[in-house]
């Protein structure tokens, strides 16, 4: 495997990507309304499925006991938002729903 070096420039423009990235992110995600924040979430959740997958598939050409062992630490994180972001989303939907009278549910 050969060693690749990123130039300074290069560097710095993944650097501002990332941090306009950031603000971006940041301004879209608070002008959310709040009855909009559920659906958004189940997207959101939609896509780390997603990412999961890849992951998945990163973990399968992976090389070397280093590499296998982030790429099932990446997996299982992933997993676990996902898992837990759909788990959220549901508790949240629970409280718009109607009790059954009596106080039943």
């Amino acid at each position: 495997m050969e060693a690749t070096t990123l130039s300074p420039f290069a560097l710095l423009a993944a650097l501002f990507i990332l941090v306009l990235a950031a603000f971006v992110g940041y301004e879209v995600v608070s002008k959310v309304p709040t009855m909009l924040h559920t659906p958004l979430m189940s997207g959101a959740n939609a896509v780390h499925g997603v990412i999961v997958v890849g992951a998945m598939l990163v973990a399968a050409t992976a090389e070397g006991p280093l590499r296998i062992v982030l790429a099932l630490v990446g997996v299982t994180l992933g997993t676990i938002n996902v898992v837990g972001g759909f788990v959220v989303t549901d508790r949240m939907l629970e409280m718009f729903r109607r009790r059954a009278p009596g106080g039943r549910d």
